[in-house]
């Protein structure tokens, strides 16, 4: 190993705890959401104790090293000892979507948690295939796509998903999280070195969990009593990996019509996941460290593919933010620690038990200090002249933050769905019609812009950077892109039924059509809208590129000054 490059430096401490706090909410939000979505409480909780949970570490376990691995390759290679490892771990949209579109219909049908269970590893699987498959041409992709639209993307989730999100935590209990952020914005902002060299990221998390410990609940939102700690440690089990494959080919077995049509929810997630990746990609090259497209993919894949084996329903990915832990200090034992002490946890049964020791809130100011790092990065890592084409990229993300809160709302309003309200009100029905606005604001606009949110941001950053360079051919191709991508329902098209907001991928009419799956499936209050009107938008916007490209061929302008 290189002298130059250890196996672990004390600033990776901090990047550890970083990604340890967002590998364990996805942790802990799996016993939580499976136990009501699916029937997983009781006996059937073995089901993510005996198999999920352990599979989940097999892949995290497999992924961390492969990316310390790749950036100690890196470190050799370049004569470098700055090089930060890819963070890596369980992709939360998959997860949410998998258990409320995949698995929790299954059990409402079959009042079965085995079969929701096996009907998850099916589409874990088919994520993984997809991702796999990604890997041979997304290095072509990543060629012909400008840096402003891949990190546009990224830059948006990071400002809804990343740092308003946990603002808003921050606020909610200030007594237990302020201080914590008082001292992130102290050693990551300033740049100024704790007492006694400490890293930062530990001075927080210790901080943040000694007021957990000192306050009561109501002021900190968490309870942290020994007996909680003692119940938790009561409860653990040790739990080994164990082989799945007969579970998935059980499904296989299955009619087609058991399962052909949750690739309307598998296929989509499988493409986010790709582009999603990629996008992390070229960030991390943004930030300096150059990882090859296909092994890295291929390994997120991969890894996907191990966690379906081995039981776990929920695909695994490259995170977004790889520039804020490369600005916190981490190199690659950050990810090796993190793989290692996620498979302890899981194998252990002891999520519990961290949840009843540390308290959420004690971590969250590092991971809000990634989202800032890559907001950040998205302008300053790319044309100064592409900056407008960052900006507009950024509107989906956000706009996929602000329906995430209205679906949150409609889901625990109670009382009557939200399809029936939007079905039975005339002025609701005008409102999702895009007819009505509440405060300023277009409802059905809202959800329209975020479905498929990935693709729009880099698709709107892409034309607008190729129109700024004047590449008014480029910028149709890409809006015929969006043609076909909302055509299919990769983009804007939507179904309401009962509280859910839901993709509808329009695989859903060949389904039909084929007789695999019938309209009598489908609630009579069931709200669609499959975005032709926007599909066709989009070709107008091509048709109007590709004339004005024309035109100015005929007609030439005075080139533009080279990029700084």
């Amino acid at each position: 190993m290189s002298r130059t490059y250890p196996l672990f430096v004390k600033r990776d401490l901090d990047g550890f705890f970083g990604l340890l706090i967002d590998n364990l909410v996805q942790l802990l939000l799996i016993p939580q959401l499976c136990a009501v979505a699916c029937g997983m409480s009781g006996e059937d909780s073995r089901f993510i104790y005996q198999y999920m949970l352990p599979g989940a570490a097999v892949s995290i376990l497999l992924g961390n090293v492969f990316y310390a691995w790749q950036a100690h390759r890196l470190a050799a290679r370049t004569g470098r000892s700055d090089v930060t490892a890819l963070p890596y771990g369980i992709n939360t949209p998959s997860l949410l979507v998998y258990i409320f579109f995949v698995m929790a219909p299954v059990y409402a049908r079959t009042h079965s948690a085995q079969a929701a269970w096996q009907m998850g590893l099916f589409a874990c699987l088919g994520s993984g295939v997809i991702e796999f498959a990604g890997a041979f041409v997304a290095g072509w992709i990543r060629r012909k796509t400008p840096r402003a639209a891949l990190l546009s993307t990224l830059a948006g989730i990071a400002i809804g998903f990343i740092s308003m999100t946990f603002a808003l935590q921050i606020y909610r209990w200030p007594l237990v999280a302020m201080l914590p952020l008082a001292l992130i914005l102290i050693a990551l902002f300033a740049r100024s070195s704790l007492p006694l060299g400490l890293p930062g990221g530990l001075v927080a998390v210790l901080a943040g969990t000694a007021i957990g410990w000192l306050l009561p609940p109501h002021l900190t939102g968490v309870e942290l009593t020994v007996e909680n700690v003692t119940r938790a440690w009561s409860e653990r089990s040790v739990s080994l990996p164990i082989f799945c494959g007969n579970e998935i080919l059980a499904v296989f077995r299955l009619s087609p019509a058991e399962w052909m049509g949750y690739l309307s929810v598998i296929v989509p997630m499988g493409l986010f996941n790709v582009i999603g990746s990629l996008q992390n990609i070229e960030s991390a090259e943004a930030s300096g460290d150059d990882y090859g497209t296909f092994s890295s993919l291929a390994a997120n894949g991969l890894g996907t593919i191990a966690a379906s084996l081995f039981g776990s329903c929920f695909p695994t990915t490259i995170y977004i933010g790889h520039p804020g832990w490369k600005a916190l200090g981490a190199r690659a034992g950050y990810s090796t620690l993190n793989g290692l002490v996620i498979t302890a946890i899981c194998l252990s049964g002891t999520v519990s038990l961290l949840n009843a020791i540390v308290p959420i809130q004690a971590g969250i100011a590092i991971v809000l200090w990634v989202g800032i790092i890559i907001t950040a990065q998205a302008f300053q890592a790319t044309p100064r002249e592409h900056a407008p084409a960052v900006a507009i990229g950024l509107f989906p993300a956000i706009a996929a933050w602000g329906a995430t809160i209205v679906a949150g709302a409609f889901q625990v309003s109670g009382g009557a769905t939200l399809s029936q309200v939007l079905t039975t009100f005339e002025p609701a029905r005008q409102m999702l019609a895009g007819q009505t606005e509440v405060n300023g604001f277009l409802v059905h606009g809202l959800i329209v812009i975020e479905r498929g949110y990935i693709f729009t941001c880099m698709i709107l950053a892409a034309i607008a950077a190729f129109l700024i360079d004047r590449k008014f051919y480029s910028a149709g191709l890409w809006a015929l892109l969006a043609a076909a991508f909302t055509g299919v329902g990769l983009m804007h098209a939507y179904q309401v039924e009962g509280n859910t907001i839901d993709y509808l991928f329009n695989v859903d009419v060949l389904l039909r059509a084929v007789g695999v799956r019938s309209d009598a499936e489908a609630s009579p209050v069931r709200v669609l809208y499959r975005a032709g009107d926007i599909a066709c938008g989009y070709l107008l916007m091509a048709a109007v590129f590709g004339a004005f490209g024309w035109y100015r061929a005929r007609h030439p302008e005075t080139p533009l000054p080279e990029h700084s």
